[in-house]
């Protein structure tokens, strides 16, 4: 387990002398960015996402399905696929969800988010249209 971890890509986001280095591995920041996007009302879910409940007994590695991060060590650039709620604005849904997901990862990490692209995979009917 402990070469799983060192094998994935982290990023150092803070070091000081004597105390130590804090990194973030881009899983973290992909699952940061599907769980601000999923906050957003009109986004039904991440595309090829599992249901919430099943998040509990598979873990939270699952949260990062249909995000893609490229992390540099000056930005970050974030691919989502989203499932959107019939009825809402994709345009308006979209930019909200730019927003929110750019703060998040800079908020969290103080890393850059550069750009957050977006590709609506499908459109779900919601209960009672």
């Amino acid at each position: 387990m402990a070469a799983e971890l060192e094998s994935r890509n982290t990023h150092k986001v803070y070091e000081k002398d004597k105390i130590g280095e804090v990194q973030i591995a881009d899983e973290v920041v992909a699952i940061i960015a599907g769980l601000a996007a999923t906050e957003v009302e009109g986004v039904d879910s991440m595309a090829g996402n599992i249901t919430n409940e099943l998040v509990g007994k598979l873990g939270m590695k699952n949260l990062s399905k249909g995000v893609k991060v490229d992390v540099t060590e000056e930005h970050v650039s974030v691919d989502l696929s989203l499932n959107i709620k019939y009825g809402y604005n994709i345009p308006e849904v979209s930019e909200k969800v730019q927003d929110k997901v750019k703060s998040a990862i800079e908020n969290m990490t103080g890393l850059n988010v550069l750009d957050v692209n977006i590709k609506i995979a499908g459109v779900n009917m919601v209960e009672g249209h």
